[in-house]
């Protein structure tokens, strides 16, 4: 049977015991394809409160950063939000699951688009909180440039720490990007994850399966491109559609069937085949608990997509 490198188990064995990502939602960040830099309105799925709850807990804040700031009024605001869902989030997973080693995961919106002393000072802080073993920062291939990949190479050889970036590929071809309003093409993302490795930064790529118009063997061959520029890791999660997004308009008005949970399986277990047992596997199931979700309904309960992954995983002699 092929067992799948999860995530819980390349912590166990790259440090010796069980590792708890911290998500971390900063008041001032946004995206270029928000803010009106590469587009306006951000990509037709976005709505980056249902995919950090984390956000709800902080005050709202009108102002937002952009990398050409001269200065970051927020800087003691962003730092002490990062202390507290620090500490709060790891008092909870060390008193109810025992988890005393941690990761920091700057999740919402694109967690590289700031003023690059902001980020030194962020970065930097992260790495020095208790019993942090490293840090994953999710962000897009149009707001990386290798000034900061150096910075992140050298913080993380002095720090002795690990730290991942998670590029949001969603899709190799233009065609999508262009129809999801993601303010960017495909030029530069096989850079972005060769120079990531070659400064010894680990690369995880995220995949959507679902995204309009693209068929089954389009999303298989995003995942195998991606794997082919060298990804250290994967994350795959089916499109689902919340309230108040361009494709919320699309699916309301007939122009957008989601996909289905049996095809959505039916991927995950032809993409699992595909993915070499050194790659980790960070997700492959995502959904919003909540009733901003609109479709597909099956998205509502993560328990319930991975019981019917597991199951269809283990008929293909997979373990996950």
């Amino acid at each position: 049977m092929k067992q799948m490198l999860t995530f819980g188990r390349y912590c166990k064995r790259r440090f010796g015991q069980r590792v708890r990502k911290i998500p971390i939602a900063l008041a001032g960040f946004t995206c270029p394809n928000i803010d009106g830099s590469v587009a306006r309105g951000g990509c037709i799925f976005c709505k980056n409160e249902s995919f950090s709850p984390t956000l709800d807990k902080e005050p709202k804040v009108r102002l937002t950063m952009h990398p050409n700031m001269k200065e970051n009024p927020l800087l003691d605001m962003q730092l002490k939000q990062l202390h507290s869902q620090f500490k709060w989030q790891s008092e909870f997973h060390y008193n109810k699951f025992g988890v005393g080693k941690y990761m920091i995961y700057f999740q919402s919106f694109t967690n590289t688009y700031a003023p690059f002393d902001t980020l030194q000072k962020l970065y930097t802080e992260a790495l020095s909180l208790p019993n942090v073993v490293g840090m994953s920062i999710g962000t897009r291939t149009d707001s990386v440039d290798l000034k900061l990949l150096d910075f992140l190479a050298e913080l993380a050889q002095r720090k002795g720490q690990e730290i991942w970036v998670e590029y949001g590929i969603q899709s190799v071809y233009d065609e999508t990007l262009k129809f999801i309003n993601r303010g960017h093409g495909t030029e530069n993302m096989e850079f972005c994850i060769t120079e990531s490795k070659k400064r010894g930064l680990k690369t995880c790529s995220h995949i959507i399966y679902g995204l309009p118009n693209e068929t089954k063997e389009m999303m298989l061959y995003s995942l195998k491109t991606v794997l082919d520029w060298g990804s250290d890791g994967i994350k795959v999660h089916p499109l689902y559609i919340i309230e108040k997004t361009l494709l919320a308009n699309m699916y309301e008005k007939g122009e957008y069937k989601p996909i289905t949970l049996n095809d959505y399986i039916d991927l995950i277990v032809e993409s699992l085949k595909m993915i070499p047992q050194s790659v980790v596997m960070h997700r492959v199931s995502a959904g919003v608990r909540n009733d901003t979700l609109l479709a597909p309904k099956w998205c509502f309960d993560k328990n319930i997509q991975m019981r019917a992954i597991r199951d269809a995983l283990r008929e293909a002699r997979i373990e996950y």
